[in-house]
């Protein structure tokens, strides 16, 4: 008899090997972290496989789990259609959101709550990575909304926004600026190199990390100045400093894909809203 894999488990898969983490997987699927563990063991259960090796505090697919990978994606994504299609413009979902973590740390609940308050038997898919990440996903379907950081003159652009340096004013002064940044690709790292390396300054990579809260606390510790928008820290004063060359505008663009149901297309409307407001 052939194995049933239940979506719920291909899900929560899915979730952790895009978040890269069994936390922040948690967070996205909505349930908790020791229940997102007996998940992947019920499905290693089921395809008689190890689908995950831990090294460290990372989680690494095995090729098992890489193979899974590719027939979840396609799995659940026809399962969304098909329960899209066959709601006749119910509020079935889920509604695929995808953003930046910038826009996560500060849009992401109120948007939701507000979405949520309106359509309250809706079903949402939120997913949290880079920019050039969802626009992928965006473009194989697996995403119906993308908000995230581009130049600013993208055609998607909602609004422009200055960056600015974030940090403590004596890294300034050293003769080698040491920067915290985010892995790339990355619109912020590459600007402020660039930024620096125009105006002939010395810089180092002191930290470097995926995870905009790393990266919030690397700078709030003193470990080297960054550059990001005024989401980046909003209790916080941008630095000024003479020696701190200026830094270009940025976008923050929303892109949606062609067929959106009314539940993914409400949201859409939102985003820009709650974007515009910034």
């Amino acid at each position: 008899m052939p194995v049933n894999l239940p979506t719920n488990l291909l899900r929560s898969f899915v979730a952790i090997v895009d978040t890269g983490s069994m936390l922040n997987a948690s967070e996205q699927v909505f349930v908790t972290q020791s229940a997102l563990s007996l998940q992947i063991k019920r499905l290693e259960e089921l395809v008689q496989q190890t689908l995950f090796l831990r090294e460290g505090r990372r989680l690494n697919l095995t090729t098992a789990g890489e193979v899974l990978l590719d027939y979840a994606r396609r799995v659940l994504l026809l399962h969304d259609e098909a329960v899209a299609a066959v709601s006749a413009g119910r509020f079935a979902g889920p509604a695929r959101i995808g953003m930046v973590q910038d826009f996560a740390d500060s849009l992401l609940s109120g948007l939701l709550s507000r979405f949520s308050e309106l359509h309250p038997d809706a079903q949402i898919y939120a997913r949290v990575a880079g920019t050039a990440e969802l626009q992928t996903l965006l473009d194989r379907r697996e995403l119906d909304i993308v908000l995230g950081f581009a130049a600013p003159n993208d055609p998607h652009a909602v609004t422009v926004a200055p960056m600015s340096w974030y940090g403590e004013q004596a890294l300034v002064e050293r003769e080698v600026i040491p920067l915290a940044v985010l892995e790339e690709p990355c619109r912020f790292r590459e600007a402020a190199i660039r930024a620096l390396e125009d105006s002939g300054l010395q810089w180092r990579i002191a930290v470097e990390t995926p995870n905009l809260a790393t990266l919030k606390a690397a700078v709030g510790a003193g470990l080297g100045i960054t550059c990001r928008t005024h989401l980046f820290l909003e209790d916080s004063q941008a630095l000024e400093h003479e020696r701190l060359p200026h830094l270009p505008r940025v976008a923050a663009i929303l892109r949606a894909g062609e067929k959106l149901d009314k539940a993914a297309h409400r949201l859409a409307e939102l985003a820009r809203e709650t974007v515009q407001t910034l």
